[in-house]
């Protein structure tokens, strides 16, 4: 199943698209593997006409990265005590 993937991929990218999906691969081997399959269907339903170039691929990554993107928030929850049993303010010396 995975060399036919790879074969069907190899058909169907530029060289230089081929080299830049094979890098994502590497860091980021679920967004390489959404992409290849989207490029798979997209090959197999005749929405693509000819190798599929770098830029297109550039392109499409970026579609994806927006689709998938998170947005990370970050909340700092302070906690007031009431009563300090630390009494900083002492002047008993």
């Amino acid at each position: 199943m995975e060399e036919q993937r790879r074969l069907i991929l190899k058909q169907i990218l530029s060289d230089e698209a081929s080299e830049r999906l094979s890098n994502i691969r590497l860091v980021k081997p679920e967004k390489a593997r959404q992409v290849e399959g989207l490029v798979i269907n997209a090959a197999q339903s005749g929405r693509m006409s000819g190798k599929l170039s770098d830029e297109e691929l550039k392109d499409l990554l970026l579609k994806v990265s927006e689709q998938t993107q998170r947005q990370t928030k970050v909340t700092i929850a302070r906690r007031r005590r009431a009563f300090d049993d630390d009494d900083d303010d002492d002047d008993d010396f």
